[in-house]
């Protein structure tokens, strides 16, 4: 792309005056919003030059709030109706030559915007890939650098102030940068850029890039596996729904192993051959290179989404998928809004997974966008998982969604068996140690008879838990209220939620004693103990801490699945998806660490927990066993979960849900309060509740505000939190509330308000 067809920045050649009567002459009007929470969308005049380029989609700059700040806004709207007789403001700038969205997914922005109670505009940026938004990858970009002689002192050059933004920072980036990044940065638009140019205080060159990424070395392709009964009745009711040309939602529900992702192949090349796309949803980045590799081995063109591609290659299969050229998508929860053109299909694996749930502002899930977007567009959503989420598996059974079940593993293997192992009378746990009598020796058989051993454990680091003996308690972060964690590898204790670090201390930072003990278990120390128990045997260790680098997920997992290590050992990362036919055995080390966690779902993610990772031994020809090690051996979960019975379980646990009214019968959205003082919270949060409490009386029937309390985790980040639920019976029925009340929400100035629809971390 040479410099005048590349994306640039648009400048009206006669600004109007900023307060421009409407009236004044025919005008087109621009709808626009901001990044920025419980904004409204606000008219702006669109100035003629602009006219012909600018589209819904389209960033804009505009002079935003009292001191008129050029500010980036989404256009999301335009009209030729004066909006009103008040004074409008005039578009500054126009970013994007062409839309950054469709219009389809702008409107699902729209509506995660409403169904998620956060702003339009913070929906837009999240959505939009930065890559996207700086152009990344394009070639003949027209880069920047600071002109040779520049005095160090940039005082000594009276510029502008936007101007000596720009200088500023092409002097810091220590780079070349291109027009729109440098622009972005110092959050101007090319007007100062070609100033300087013409002061000759900053230099072009051109940097050539590659526009596409190229495309990698082709796999050998594989047939078609042919199905079995289950599946080929799963793939009929699939294929009926596909040919319908309308939505449905399909869950189907498959046991470990029983040949649930032959089932999203053929689905997929059905849509496939009418010329059109589908999009495959992973829970982990570390699953998405295992699933890549499938899928281009059985489809002639495969794009890929997720958080760790650089802002170039995002940009460049942004680009790739837009324009039709990709037949599948596979991604992490992002890809959900992959501009396919010609979307047939959505494929959400292992959909009880929390990870499709962001965390940060927009707090939407994937399962719930996947459904809206497929809704609107007519296609098929397909849901798979050995262990569904009972908000899914009660959709299904009030006739929502279609069910469809693989009851039995591909070519009739057994589900592994499953031993409980009481760890209360164990002699070696009794001695600190991780590994009990019972789990050792299943290591050494199956060691023996080459086969591979997975060991889950669902803690990271080397010990927990620092403890003081005279405090009775655990050291705890200064900036959050959890215990720190001991990471041997790098000799300092951590914080898990703000990452701050210290050494080990040789007295307690609280009441000035020694003593102090490490306890409890981690991967680190897991791994230490069995490389002394096993020192013949080849160990590798995964979880967030040894995959750090780019590729080592999927490095590592190749090297297990060339036999070239025995006991893989790690955390829920090693749980999910994986196919190894040679692990005919799986231990648990501790089955216990999530039950006790303050969260209304910590029984059903303990059983799709061990569910999940038990499934992953036992799928080649030599049969499979699990070791489970628990101090809660009578706990209903676990013995469910050891029982392979997923229907048990959910009974008793949607009988509980029914009658204590939680999901998914009753809606919830948690409200956050944080603030750097607790006083100030606590206060910020009671008059949030008596605000709330009186419409929500008002609607029929009435929504319950539950609450406020302190939150689980009281300090985080050195913020303090409080919280209050919202309980609903009718989904709409809190954003009605919401949205009757949010004119009257104030808060002071250092309080923040974070809003949560359909909460999963209740910390």
């Amino acid at each position: 792309m040479t410099e005048d067809r590349q994306p640039r920045l648009f400048v009206p050649e006669s600004p109007p005056l900023p307060f421009e009567l409407a009236a004044e002459r025919e005008a087109l009007y621009a709808e626009v919003v901001v990044n920025r929470p419980l904004e409204d969308r606000y008219d702006y005049i669109v100035p003629p030059p602009l006219a012909e380029w600018i589209a819904p989609g389209a960033r804009v700059r505009v002079p935003f709030g009292r001191g008129n700040q050029l500010t980036t806004a989404y256009c999301v709207g335009l009209k030729t109706e004066p909006p009103s007789s008040r004074r409008l403001k005039t578009i500054a700038e126009l970013l994007d030559r062409e839309p950054l969205v469709t219009p389809e997914l702008l409107e699902l922005t729209r509506w995660i915007s409403e169904r998620y109670l956060v702003g339009w505009g913070q929906v837009l940026e999240t959505v939009i890939p930065a890559g996207v938004k700086m152009q990344a990858g394009t070639r003949d970009i027209l880069n920047f650098l600071p002109a040779e002689g520049l005095p160090s002192n940039l005082d000594e050059l009276r510029l502008p102030r936007k101007q000596r933004d720009v200088l500023e920072v092409l002097v810091a980036a220590g780079r070349p940068l291109s027009g729109v990044e440098l622009a972005h940065r110092a959050g101007c638009g090319t007007s100062p850029i070609q100033a300087l140019r013409k002061r000759r205080l900053i230099r072009a060159e051109r940097l050539r890039t590659p526009v596409d990424a190229a495309a990698e070395e082709p796999l050998e392709p594989l047939a078609d596996l042919v199905l079995n009964a289950d599946q080929q009745q799963a793939l009929e009711r699939i294929l009926k729904v596909i040919r319908s040309g309308e939505h449905q939602t399909l869950l189907l529900h498959g046991v470990t192993g029983s040949g649930k992702t032959e089932v999203y192949i053929h689905a997929i090349r059905e849509v496939v051959s009418y010329g059109r796309q589908a999009i495959v949803l992973v829970p982990e980045i570390s699953l998405t290179p295992q699933t890549i590799r499938r899928f281009r081995q059985r489809f002639r063109s495969v794009a890929v989404l997720h958080s760790h591609l650089s802002d170039a290659d995002r940009h460049r299969q942004w680009r790739r998928i837009a324009s039709g050229a990709v037949e599948v998508v596979v991604g992490a929860r992002s890809a959900v809004f992959a501009p396919t053109p010609h979307l047939g299909l959505i494929v959400i694996d292992e959909e009880h997974e929390t990870t499709f749930k962001q965390q940060s502002t927009p707090r939407y899930h994937a399962r719930e966008v996947a459904r809206e977007r497929t809704r609107r567009l007519g296609v098929p959503l397909l849901l798979g998982s050995a262990t569904p989420t009972l908000e899914s598996l009660q959709r299904a059974r009030d006739k929502q969604d279609v069910y469809l079940h693989l009851p039995r593993r591909v070519e009739q293997r057994p589900l592994p068996a499953v031993s409980l192992i009481d760890m209360r009378y164990d002699p070696l746990a009794s001695r600190g140690h991780s590994i009990g009598r019972a789990l050792r020796g299943a290591i050494e058989a199956a060691l023996r008879e080459q086969g591979q051993v997975i060991l889950f454990l669902n803690l990271r680091g080397y010990s927990p838990v620092l403890w003081c003996g005279s405090c009775r308690g655990g050291v705890r972060c200064p900036h959050c209220d959890v215990t720190l964690t001991w990471h041997r590898d790098r000799g300092r204790l951590l914080c898990h939620t703000c990452d701050f670090s210290c050494p080990l201390p040789e007295l307690c930072p609280l009441c000035g004693r020694g003593g102090l003990k490490l306890l409890g278990t981690g991967t680190q120390r897991l791994e230490a103990e069995v490389r002394v128990k096993f020192p013949e045997a080849r160990v590798l260790r995964m979880d967030s801490d040894s995959m750090r680098r780019p590729g080592s997920h999927d490095a590592a997992l190749e090297a297990f699945r060339r036999g070239e290590v025995d006991i893989l050992l790690g955390t829920q990362m090693i749980a999910k998806g994986l196919d190894f036919p040679r692990v005919t055995l799986v231990g648990v080390v501790d089955a216990d660490t999530l039950l006790h966690q303050p969260d209304l779902r910590s029984a059903e993610r303990t059983f799709q927990l061990l569910a999940q990772v038990a499934g992953r031994t036992g799928r080649g020809d030599v049969p499979g066993r699990v070791l489970i090690q628990t101090m809660n051996p009578d706990q209903p979960v676990i013995r469910y979960a050891a029982q392979h019975d997923y229907f048990g379980f959910a009974q008793g646990e949607l009988k509980q849900r029914r009658e204590l009214r939680q999901p998914p019968f009753a809606h919830l959205a948690r409200l956050v309060v944080r603030g750097p003082k607790e006083e100030g919270v606590r206060s910020a949060i009671r008059a949030l509740a008596d605000v709330l409490r009186g419409p929500a009386a008002a609607l029929t029937p009435p929504v319950k505000v539950l609450g406020p309390a302190p939150a689980p985790i009281l300090k985080l980040r050195r913020m303090y939190r409080f919280h209050m639920l919202l309980s609903a019976e009718q989904e709409g029925q809190l954003g009605e509330l919401w949205r009757s009340v949010r004119s009257a929400v104030a808060l002071p100035e250092e309080v923040e308000l974070v809003v949560d629809v359909d909460p999963l971390d209740m910390r």
